[in-house]
Order: structure tokens, then sequence, then C-alpha cells
């Protein structure tokens, strides 16, 4: 293990630890040497690699060691039969909520995996400075799907959900949330604020300026995750858009849903979009999509995106309440109604794949299926034909497409129960 440290063995999981330790996914194949998996036939879409087609993916120790036209049969140890699938890298989630028991509402990780698709997840706020060790050291530690988050800028976090974290402002502690950056680089993305009139009351833009001096503040570039939705005023959301810098992440992007007097004050305002989004959008803020079980209207995307804020990631927002809401935010789902929307196929999955991978510094570690990388594959199905969408405003929309999951890989072990480790460990 020369020149491996305790440190980049902790950034590491699962079988990627135990490959990185051994070395052995390095040693070149022998002419008897098995993969531990081959996923065989199916539709291979790559976006990080501009690759589409019919492939085999074979896997050794946990990673992607060949993508090629045909693996034979008897190269494979176990083998997941693909054939008139699309097959992608594992989903990643930049919207999630996925802390049970230390937030209000919270999914265990490994629970949304078959139902999403998702080998990687953002827990989106979810804990505070105060709870933040609870859900990395009994929540991070003992998922199999890849879990990265941003801290609330508020002390709680989603704890007292749903009552307001930050109508109190003081929960909002510029210093303790930066020590929390500042201790923790390799889990957290940056901080998460939530600016709707319904959680900061009369604070203004006061949340946001604390939660990015926080991460100016924490010695690493912390990238903020900026909750929109039902603003206190018309004006500030035009000032919450000029005030985020490029690499921050607005999620809700596309909400329609209104302030407390009923104003709608989102980026799309009297049926136009604000000059302040598409400035946004152009210095580099990326745009979420966040659906949830509120915070997503056709109507609103109908006008941002022929004005030029196409989202750069698709994400669910999941959590107990919204994944019971009819808009169904499960993250294959919310993908389809972009789809319907006009992004071609390729764009919706670079939206759930590479992209927030770049988004979260990770990349090309995840969202591909590029040899090295580890093995998370995604196995989905198209259903084609009339499908009906609807929103969290209950408009509803017609496509011909439906991503449905199959099957998931998460290090190179397909997901399910029991559980059984794809070799020995010794």
């Amino acid at each position: 293990m020369t020149g491996f440290s305790r440190r980049d063995f902790l950034s590491l999981t699962g079988t990627a630890a135990i490959t990185a330790m051994s070395g052995r996914a390095n040693a070149a194949m022998g002419p008897n040497d098995k993969f531990d998996l081959v996923i065989k036939g199916g539709e291979v879409l790559d976006p990080s690699q501009s690759l589409r087609g019919k492939r085999d993916i074979g896997i050794r120790w946990g990673l992607i060691e060949a993508v090629e036209n045909e693996i034979p049969a008897a190269r494979a140890a176990k083998t997941i039969d693909a054939s008139g699938k699309l097959v992608t890298p594992g989903l990643i989630d930049l919207h999630s909520h996925v802390y049970p028991y230390g937030s209000a509402i919270g999914i265990p990780a490994d629970e949304l995996v078959q139902a999403q698709a998702t080998t990687t997840v953002v827990s989106a706020g979810d804990a505070g400075v105060n709870n933040l060790a609870a859900l990395r050291r009994y929540i991070v530690a003992q998922s199999r799907a890849r879990i990265y988050a941003f801290v609330h800028i508020a002390n709680n976090g989603l704890s007292g959900f749903p009552v307001a974290e930050l109508y109190n402002i003081d929960y909002a502690q510029v210093d303790a949330c930066a020590m929390a950056l500042a201790e923790n680089p390799d889990f957290l993305l940056g901080v998460k604020v939530r600016m709707s009139e319904n959680v900061i009351a009369k604070h203004g833009l006061e949340p946001l300026m604390r939660s990015i001096k926080a991460c100016e503040m924490c010695g690493w570039p912390a990238k903020m995750m900026v909750h929109i939705g039902g603003v206190e005023t018309k004006e500030l959301m035009s000032q919450i858009l000029d005030l985020m810098r490029p690499g921050d992440v607005l999620t809700h992007a596309y909400s329609g849903a209104p302030n407390i007097g009923g104003a709608f004050t989102n980026i799309v305002q009297d049926g136009k979009l604000l000059p302040a989004a598409l400035s946004a959008k152009q210095r580099g803020v990326m745009f979420d999509v966040g659906h949830g079980g509120g915070s997503f209207d056709f109507t609103v995307a109908e006008v941002a995106l022929p004005g030029g804020c196409t989202p750069d990631t698709i994400s669910s927002d999941i959590h107990v309440f919204s994944g019971n809401s009819p808009g169904m935010p499960y993250l294959p789902n919310v993908m389809s109604k972009f789809i319907a929307l006009g992004l071609s196929l390729e764009q919706a999955v670079a939206a759930a794949t590479i992209t927030p991978a770049k988004i979260i510094n990770r990349a090309p570690k995840i969202g591909t299926v590029q040899i090295g990388a580890p093995g998370d594959v995604a196995i989905l199905e198209l259903v084609e034909g009339q499908t009906s969408f609807v929103d969290t405003r209950n408009n509803k929309r017609e496509g011909k497409l439906l991503l449905k999951p199959v099957q998931t890989v998460i290090n190179g072990v397909p997901f399910g129960r029991p559980y059984q480790a794809p070799f020995a460990v010794r």
C-alpha cells in the first residue's frame, strides 16, 4: 500500500476501498480469468463518452474492466441479461432526503435504489451542524448507496419539519456552518438554504448571505444549493438569482408554488422568464429540477426551457411525503417528464449521471461506465407508448416514453436481498 494513506482509504467506499488496498483490479486479466459480473446485450448509453450502442460491460473487483461489443459467456462468473434494455451509468440524484430518524422526512437511501436506479444520492440539507455527525456516522457509513450532502445553514437542519427552520434567523450560525464544511470536505458539497417565504418569513436575503459567507470562510470552494418556490416578493426572486455564483445550484428551478399571499414569485412571472434567471444561467448557475411534492410546474418549465433555462440536472426531491404525491417524483419518472418536454434521451440521462457527478466533483469516478470507474450501472426499461404525466399543481401532459428501473448494480454487486459479496474478504 505504498503511497496509499488512511485518508485515501476512507475517501472510498465498499469494494472500491478493498480494490485500492489489493491493487488487483489494476492487474491484467489472464486468458482464464473471469469477470465477476458481465451485463450482456443491453443498449449502453453513456453521455460521458458519447457512447450509445449494444455493448457488454465486464466488472471485476468492483470496477468497470471492459466495455466491448461482446464478452464471451465463459468469461463471466455471473451474468445479467440486459437484452432489450437500456444500460446507463448508475443514476445520481442531486436532491434527495435520505436521513431517516435524524430529519423528519428522510427515506433510507438503500430503500430508494430499486425504485430509482440510484447508486449515488445527495442529502439536500437534511442535517445542520447539530446533527451532521450522526448523518455521517450512522446513515452514510451503513448505506450501500453512495451518499454526499449539503449541510443546512440552520443548525437543526430539517429535524423540525414541518415547522420552518429559519423563522428564527438565529439558527443560521455562520461560523459553525463554516467549521462543519472545513471538517468534512470529502463528504460535504456546500450549504443548503431554503428561501421560500414560508421558511424564512421576512428575513429577505439574510439567510442566503449567511450561507454564502459560510461557504467562503471554509477554506475550499463550497457550493450553494438554493431552494426557491413562493419567495416573499417578485423583486426578491431576482435578488436571489443575482447573488448566486457560478457553480451554485438553483433547486426547484421550475417551481410554480405561490408565496403566502398567493402571488407567483418564481423564475417565470406573468408568463415571462425573469431576465435575472437567464443571466444566472449564462454565468454558470446550475439549474436543478428538484421535483418533490410541490416544486415542479409544467407551465413554468414550458416558458423557461425555450427561454434558455434548460435543466442542468434532473433530481427527485424524494422524501416520505413527496413519494406518496400524485406527481410521483421518482427519478426515472422525472426524467421521463423532461423527455416529454423536449429533452432527448441522451440529455435526460446526462442530467442524472455525468452532470451531477461534475457538480459534486466526482467525475470521472462516477456517472460513467468508462473503464476504471466503479461498477455502478442502471438497467432501465424504455416503455414506448402514450403516457400521462402530472406535475405538482395538477397540470397534465402527455408523453411517448417512460423509463422504468429494472436492475441496479452498485460497486459491481447487483442490488437486492440477500446481499452477496462478489468475492471473499480475507
